[in-house]
């Protein structure tokens, strides 16, 4: 009997680049409807049909690494209108370590980049928190 796929094994491909992440959340598509009523039409209620897709912005939380600076550097390159978008690759992974299901993410690119809470009196990792805006998620469920 096969069983569902655990969502604790996964990597993310950061254009190239494996960067390793706590968790990824924001993996969505909605497709918001369209209401329409012809004039002469016998009902009395709008069909619907499927209109422009909409992506949420995906959510990335890892810990802080000493000279890990890849994505800051992202973030820095950020000015009016110009960015550099890159494409992210999630794949959820067997006990083997190859993708079974992977999320395309088309033209990515940092909107927000939240630093770790500090605290004297913590005892607990830093984890830093980056929101990626895109422009698509193809998915592929192999």
């Amino acid at each position: 009997m096969p069983y569902p796929l655990p969502v604790f094994h996964f990597s993310v491909d950061w254009g190239g680049t494996q960067v390793t992440f706590s968790e990824v959340t924001g993996l969505n598509i909605e497709v918001q409807p369209i209401e329409y009523r012809d004039g002469n039409s016998p009902d009395y209620s709008p069909s619907k049909m499927p209109g422009m897709k909409k992506y949420g912005n995906l959510t990335l939380k890892r810990g802080v690494f000493a000279s890990d600076n890849e994505y800051y550097a992202w973030v820095q390159e950020i000015a009016l209108n110009k960015i550099e978008r890159r494409n992210i690759i999630i794949s959820l992974l067997n006990e083997e370590h190859a993708p079974v299901m992977m999320w395309k993410v088309i033209n990515a690119w940092p909107t927000k980049l939240t630093s770790p809470d500090l605290k004297a009196s913590a005892n607990e990792a830093a984890i830093e928190t980056i929101e990626i805006a895109h422009e698509g998620i193809e998915i592929e469920n192999k």
